[in-house]
Order: structure tokens, then sequence, then C-alpha cells
């Protein structure tokens, strides 16, 4: 569970090109150059922390000279008031990097914080809480690191990495062909090497049965009820896995995972997640 320095480098790059493509003109103005501060990065609220190496990266990538050291892991749990890292530098170069670091970690921690949230309702099921690739573009190994730290589960990176067949391309199929769902995913499975995985997505119980026949590895319960996902999961009998998806909330979470379902996807982990309040306390020495 960990970002690779060559990716931590190539985002946090662009994200510091982007909040000063021409320097810090506020600070270069003001701030003498030889100014030294230290700082504290502290917890406004209770939380869950991601992004640690990647606060560093975008400091240090401002000025070398910058230290920063953290009395938290990614992952840990934190509470209000905690001092979760010190940082010490040139000020020039805290300054600039203060807000792109910010952005980073809070909003990691964001998403970490509210997964752990979904995960703890589901204690004691089978079920486990996953992400979509409902992610900010460019953002998504980030964001998905999160959800790991949150002690949630990534689904597909990509649409390179599985089937996976929802109500707009059966639609298609429909319109296009003479053969009948079961059919076109025969078909399907015949072209697809053994190891991919083929998911489909049902939004009404008549689907399971022409789905299941259709040899997938997982059908996805798209908008069921609770009590239709109970029947469903019923029906199917463990003939394949199974995903809630669709109008998923924290106060539903729990009655879900009891369906005995298998896997919960929940797009608001990262599409709606709220920024954490985290602060950086600055002081001169």
């Amino acid at each position: 569970m960990s970002l690779s320095p060559e990716l931590i480098e190539r985002v946090v790059r662009m994200a510091l090109d982007e909040d000063a493509p021409w320097g810090d003109i506020t600070s270069e103005t003001l701030i003498p150059a030889d100014a030294l501060v230290t700082a504290q990065l502290v917890a406004r609220e209770d939380g869950v922390l991601c992004g640690a190496e990647i606060f560093a990266a975008a400091m240090v990538m401002c000025d070398s000279g910058i230290v920063v050291e953290f009395a938290v892991e990614d992952a840990s749990q934190f509470s209000a008031g905690q001092t979760l890292a010190s940082i010490t530098g040139p000020a020039r170069g805290v300054l600039r990097g203060e807000r792109v670091a910010l952005n980073f970690t809070q909003r990691l921690s964001g998403i970490a914080t509210m997964t752990a949230r979904y995960v703890a309702q589901t204690t004691g099921t089978k079920a486990r809480i996953v992400d979509t690739r409902k992610t900010t573009p460019g953002l998504r190994q980030f964001e998905r690191y999160a959800v790991r730290c949150g002690g949630g589960w990534n689904h597909r990176f990509s649409l390179s990495d599985a089937v996976m067949a929802k109500d707009n391309h059966l639609a298609i199929v429909a319109e296009s062909g003479s053969l009948s769902l079961t059919e076109a995913l025969l078909a399907a499975r015949k072209r697809l090497p053994h190891t991919t995985h083929v998911e489909v997505e049902v939004d009404r119980p008549d689907q399971i049965e022409p789905v299941l026949a259709g040899g997938v590895d997982t059908i996805m319960l798209d908008n069921f009820s609770t009590d239709a996902m109970r029947d469903a999961v019923a029906q199917i009998a463990g003939r394949a896995l199974i995903e809630a998806s669709g109008g998923i909330t924290l106060g539903r979470i729990r009655e879900i995972a009891e369906t005995g379902v298998d896997v919960i996807s929940v797009g608001a982990l990262t599409h709606s997640v709220r920024a954490l309040d985290l602060g950086l306390d600055i002081a001169v020495f």
C-alpha cells in the first residue's frame, strides 16, 4: 500500500507549477531570502491521515533545505488539536509549498476518513467497501491510495482492467444485434483471455438468470432496494460475486452489508468527499 516516488514527484510538480508558474511574487517581494521558519501541521478535527509523503514532497520540491517530520503515519487515526508533522526551513519555500501540500493532504485525508466510517459499518459481515472510477482526473492513484488508507478496497483501476458491462452497454447490445444477452456474454467470453474478470450490471431481478447463464464472475445490483438485494443474494446462491451499487449512503451501509453481498461500491468516497480541516501554523525563528 504505497505510492511510487516517481508518481508523487510528477503529480506534485504539476501542482506546484500550476500554483506558482513564475514563482511566488508575494513571498519573494516581502520575505527576506534568509528568513527561517518552523511550522506545525495541526488537525482541526478528528480523522485518518493520508498524504504524508506527498506533503513532504511538496515542501522539499520548493526548497531542498526544508525538513518535514511526521509524527503520524498514513492510515493512522488522529484527534482534533493533534500535531501531525513539524516543518523547518527557509520561509519562502514553506510558504510556496503550503497550499499545494495542504490541498493534497486535506483531500486525501478526507477520503481516508470517510472510507473508514463506511468500513466501520461493515464489521462482522463479509462485505468490502470499494471505490469507483469517479475520481478526480489525474489523481486516481492518489485517491485510491487514500481509500486503502481508510481500510477500503479498490475496484478496477481503469477501463483496460476488466470487462464491466453496464446499462448503456447492454442497451446497445440489445439494439445492435440478434444475440440474446446470454449469447452475447458467452460470445464475449470466447474472445477474452481466461484471466479476464467479467462483471455485468443488472437493474431488475429478471436479468439475473440470463446474466448468470452468460458465465459472469460478478453481478452488480444497481439501485436495488435492501429487500431486493436480499432476495438476489438468495437467488444467486454463490454462483457469482455480488456487488451492490447505486444510491449507497453511510446510513444504509449496515443494512446492505447484512444482506450478504460481497462488495459495496461507493462513488461518494472520491467524488463527493469533503476535505479534512488541517492547518499549518508558522513561526519565525
